[in-house]
């Protein structure tokens, strides 16, 4: 009795195993992932306000508007016109073009489809020109004096001087070869539409002040040598319908002098205006 007496205790000891973390379980993972995604879309959304212009940020807007699947008014694009729609029951909000044959106005009334086929025109004009680069090297030569844009009043096939090849003899308004090979090319170019042309003579700025200044009878007679040119190779002659000398007075360098301002601007204008 006296060895039991002395015997050390037994002290049993019970692990209680919580399974699925607790009561909380797995549910604070979901919440911390849920705060992770929101913590992204905020940083995301930061980045685009301070990469983005306004523009682009309403033509975001207007695209997850769920009320306006495709809004017209500020779609934000950059192309030839500049986000607006050339069909004729889609307003034209930028340029104020617009026609509709539901409800026609006395000033926009049947003017839509004329905007949609000078568009049209104008894409095949700039595929044309494209295509004639690979005809032959002397094609490919000629097209580096050549780019194209749009503005409002129509397509711009703009001609211009590159330092090693000027379009005109000296200070003159004789025609380079190299102009006579271009006026060719955009003669049997243009021949695919029937819209109306207008011919801007530009010329770079006299590197010094001169008391008889000729660059706008320069810039005149260069444009009107042009126009000449193209009626000989092709070109309708009650096409031209307007032909400008701008002088040095709009300059494409920050530096007036440079030979790339002088240039001819052929403008396929539109036949909706």
């Amino acid at each position: 009795m006296a060895g039991q007496g002395n015997a050390a205790p037994v002290i049993i000891k019970r692990k209680k195993v919580v399974v699925g973390g607790g009561h909380h379980g797995g549910a604070w993972k979901v919440a911390y992932a849920d705060f992770v995604t929101a913590m992204m879309a905020f940083f995301m959304l930061m980045w685009l306000l301070n990469a983005t212009t306004e523009k682009q940020r309403k033509g975001i807007a207007d695209y997850f508007n769920p009320t306006i699947p495709v809004n017209r008014i500020s779609g934000g694009g950059d192309g030839a016109f500049g986000g607006d729609s050339i069909f004729s029951e889609q307003t034209l909000a930028q340029s104020g073009t617009g026609a509709s044959s539901k409800k026609p106005t006395e000033q926009n009334a049947a003017r839509g489809d004329a905007a949609k086929d000078t568009a049209a025109a104008q894409e095949k004009l700039q595929a044309e020109l494209t295509a004639r680069g690979g005809e032959s090297m002397t094609m490919q030569q000629a097209l580096r004096h050549v780019v194209t844009k749009v503005t409002d009043e129509g397509l711009v096939i703009e001609l211009f001087d590159l330092p090693e090849a000027p379009l005109f003899v000296g200070l003159t308004a004789e025609p380079a070869p190299v102009t006579r090979n271009i006026a060719a090319m955009v003669a049997s170019v243009l021949d695919l539409t029937a819209n109306k042309v207008a011919i801007n003579g530009h010329v770079s700025a006299m590197p010094i002040t001169l008391i008889d200044n000729p660059v706008w009878d320069l810039s005149s007679a260069r444009a009107d040598a042009l126009r000449v040119l193209l009626v000989d190779k092709g070109l309708a002659s009650d096409r031209p319908q307007r032909v400008s000398g701008y002088a040095d007075q709009v300059a494409v360098t920050p530096d007036p002098t440079a030979a790339r301002n002088n240039r001819i601007e052929i403008i396929l204008l539109r036949s909706d205006r």
